[in-house]
């Protein structure tokens, strides 16, 4: 249950942007472009795993990291990214993906031809 939790992108992707403070459902939502119906989804299970917390303030609810283990996640996933990744950690985008593939792609034509 652990590591699927920790499989689902979106889940990430909210571990992620909790790493800068507390966010309510709806800044979650909007920075991830997200319903909120999907971002409430997930918390869930980051909830029912203590990966974060929450908070009512007033009439909203807060979600945070639980620092004492997700920041020691998030080191050893960098160390290890760092130490043992082709990109040394620099995980690629999408776009830089592709043009990465392209480039190895021509290269692999170019030595065929000759």
């Amino acid at each position: 249950m652990f590591f699927s939790t920790l499989a689902n992108p979106t889940r990430l992707a909210i571990l992620e942007l909790l790493h800068d403070g507390p966010k309510n459902v709806t800044q979650i939502a909007e920075a991830l472009k997200q319903d909120q119906s999907m971002i409430s989804h997930n918390l869930k299970p980051l909830l029912r795993c203590s990966f974060v917390f929450s908070e009512r303030r007033k009439k909203e609810r807060l979600y945070y990291l639980n620092k004492e283990t997700i920041e020691k996640l998030f080191k050893l996933f960098s160390q290890h990214a760092e130490k043992y990744c082709p990109t040394r950690g620099k995980c690629l985008t999408d776009k830089v993906s592709k043009e990465q593939k392209k480039i190895e792609a021509s290269k692999s034509v170019f030595l065929t031809r000759y």
